[in-house]
């Protein structure tokens, strides 16, 4: 069904989810004769930096994913943020529906790294659209959504910000091999440190006095 249209009309926090999650509305339409019986979607996002402006704090943050500014022209490529399957169900004519997408707070995730450097403003997303649309007036014409059907959204900052601040307020999170975790377990144990924060805080500390820093 070539004639399929999409678009995004606006993203939100999910308050309910089991853990961070932003939910997109899309809009789906199909010529006012077609009966469409369900489309089975894939629905792949995509971050699209070079398509906003960033402070200074913004981009001493951001360097370690592209580079200096100097290399923009060339490093501020797309980021894969998520990809979705969404079931919509039979409508005529026009239809809207949730896509509801998991976020990570990973830190060692490009696109969790990227959230995290922006003190505001908004996110420019690509949406791409693929799967399978049922449609026809008796029965089931089954034919591909085209690759080339897209959409795109400028999501506020905040909308992730309140995504993950719902389950995981100050905080942030780093993938360690096991090795080291287990260093980090034997130094808490050896210490009696009360947590993670503190066994952290105290390695910190440590490093500060053998650098000479005050």
């Amino acid at each position: 069904m070539t004639a399929l249209g999409f678009a995004c009309t606006g993203v939100r926090s999910d308050p309910y989810a089991a853990g961070p999650t932003l939910v997109f509305r899309l809009r789906i339409t199909a010529p006012a004769d077609t009966r469409v019986h369900a489309l089975a979607l894939q629905c792949q996002l995509r971050i699209e930096p070079a398509r906003r402006p960033y402070g200074e704090a913004e981009g001493e943050r951001l360097g370690d994913l592209f580079g200096g500014r100097e290399r923009w022209a060339t490093t501020l490529n797309p980021i894969q943020f998520a990809s979705v399957p969404l079931l919509v169900p039979g409508f005529t004519g026009e239809t809207e529906a949730d896509l509801a997408v998991p976020c990570s707070y990973d830190l060692e995730v490009a696109c969790a790294r990227y959230f995290r450097a922006l003190d505001g403003g908004e996110v420019p997303l690509l949406l791409l659209f693929s799967g399978t649309a049922f449609a026809g007036p008796g029965g089931f014409q089954v034919t591909p959504v085209p690759w080339d059907k897209e959409a795109r959204v400028r999501m506020p900052v905040r909308v992730w910000r309140e995504a993950v601040d719902q389950h995981f307020p100050g905080c942030g999170w780093l993938r360690l091999p096991e090795d080291v975790m287990d260093q980090l377990l034997a130094h808490r144990s050896r210490r009696a440190l009360p947590s993670w924060e503190a066994t952290v805080r105290d390695l910190l500390a440590t490093a500060a006095v053998g650098e000479g820093v005050r």
